[in-house]
């Protein structure tokens, strides 16, 4: 499986660099996966698609500002640091840029030496493992230093750093947003459970692994970055009881799904669990949990659009995005969404 049969032409301009003022007003296209027929709506017409039984399943992660901006200590070099994964007691796995001014023993200095870390290994793909040193408590600290890791693609600054958090974030831990659940308001959200559909909430903290690009020609030789999830056995139920009944299990973005494919049991069922997964998920693979995606549009040639493929068919995604070019629609993190689902 090529690489380059997941590319589409983009033209810059489409890129989304603002959320909009109104959440839920985002655009949504509907493809129906097995015919690859598109239908133009807005995202708060989600309701229209939703049907009494369904279970929606969210990911109720944090994005944590994890962005933060210092100097070494001595050359007062500039160094900026982005934390990845958090190890044990203050050390924390991070990409440093410039790298090369950062061998071990090298001490940044953050905020006039509120926070100071000491870069005290290399790891692979060049990332430091940084030991922390501070009073107080380390999220606070953060807070007040830290600035939200937007993606290289959005130039803009955010004047809002709640925009790049879903309105339902709960668990600090993810270096990146699960984008397809910003489209939702609280009231959007109480209309869904108004209408008889059960909302369960499953915990992924989003590496940057899941954006990093495919540098293999060969799809298969591509290793994802391992991300640490949780599911609580309440949120198990609610939607093992969905499957029981016959009823869709949707998922918010592909963060959820990763989610939920990788704790089920072989007949798609899930209890209390919580641990790290590398799952891959690309055309061929057999669904065991999920029904139906809410997602946004995802880059070219990326292990998510190849996710989005595994469930509609390459063919039908890549027409669709070929459609949502033509039909002028926002794309990745700030831009519209797409339901995959059946009619």
């Amino acid at each position: 499986m090529d690489v380059k049969d997941f590319y589409y032409e983009l033209p810059q301009e489409l890129i989304a660099q603002d959320p909009l003022p109104d959440r839920a007003s985002s655009r949504l296209m509907v493809l129906d996966k097995n015919t690859g027929e598109v239908e133009h709506r807005v995202f708060r017409d989600i309701l229209d698609y939703l049907r009494p039984g369904d279970c929606l399943v969210i990911n109720n992660t944090k994005v944590i500002p994890a962005r933060l901006y210092g100097v070494k200590e001595g050359t007062q070099a500039k160094i900026e640091v982005l934390l990845l994964k958090r190890k044990e007691n203050d050390v924390w796995e991070t990409l440093v840029k410039p790298g090369k001014k950062c061998k071990p023993g090298t001490k940044i200095s953050f905020g006039d030496g509120l926070l100071v870390g000491e870069v005290i290994d290399i790891v692979e793909e060049g990332n430091r493992l940084i030991q922390f040193r501070y009073e107080g408590i380390f999220e606070e600290i953060l807070d007040q230093l830290g600035q939200m890791p937007l993606p290289p693609y959005i130039t803009h600054q955010l004047s809002d750093k709640n925009r790049y958090q879903t309105v339902y974030a709960k668990y600090d831990g993810s270096a990146a947003a699960p984008t397809a659940g910003l489209h939702f308001t609280p009231e959007l959200l109480k209309q869904v459970r108004d209408m008889g559909v059960t909302i369960a909430e499953v915990t992924l903290h989003v590496g940057l692994g899941t954006f990093r690009p495919v540098k293999e020609t060969d799809v298969l030789k591509h290793h994802m970055h391992s991300e640490f999830y949780r599911i609580e056995q309440s949120e198990a139920d609610k939607i093992n009881r969905a499957k029981r009944g016959g009823h869709r299990v949707i998922a918010v973005g592909t963060t959820s799904t990763r989610t939920l494919e990788a704790a089920s049991d072989e007949q798609g069922f899930l209890r209390e669990t919580s641990g790290w997964t590398e799952i891959f998920i690309y055309p061929g693979y057999q669904f065991k949990v999920i029904d139906a995606l809410i997602t946004n549009f995802h880059l070219p040639e990326s292990t998510l659009v190849m996710l989005v493929s595994a469930l509609a068919g390459r063919e039908h995604v890549l027409a669709a995005y070929e459609t949502a070019v033509k039909e002028r629609y926002r794309f990745f993190s700030f831009g519209d969404a797409m339901f995959i689902t059946e009619k």
